[in-house]
């Protein structure tokens, strides 16, 4: 589905991150995978894709740390929100709501 980064200004190291999702995406395309940089060392990234339906959050998880483990270390390092939602998680998580509004970070 798409790929963007929801960053302030464009972003190097979100950009890296997304680029390296996209297997995912190919092989998810309904998937819609986001990414933002919230602070100097932090990266939120939220994949909203319904094959993640009957999926347990656990479960979820493998297919994305194999891809992200292939950032180079000082990208990696900064990922430090990774939500993974179907639809109908995405409407009611506060987590998701914090990513579309996010609380300003003092950094």
């Amino acid at each position: 589905m798409a790929r963007i980064d929801r960053s302030d200004k464009p972003d190097t190291q979100v950009q890296q991150v997304l680029d390296i999702l996209t297997a995912y995406e190919r092989a998810h395309p309904q998937a819609q995978i986001e990414g933002r940089r919230h602070n100097p060392v932090s990266i939120r990234l939220r994949i909203i894709d319904p094959d993640f339906q009957g999926l347990d959050r656990v479960e979820r998880e493998p297919a994305i740390w194999k891809l992200l483990h292939r950032l180079p270390e000082e990208v990696l390092v900064n990922v430090t929100m990774l939500l993974l939602l179907t639809p109908e998680e995405a409407e009611t998580s506060w987590a998701s709501q914090e990513f579309d509004h996010p609380i300003p970070s003092r950094l």
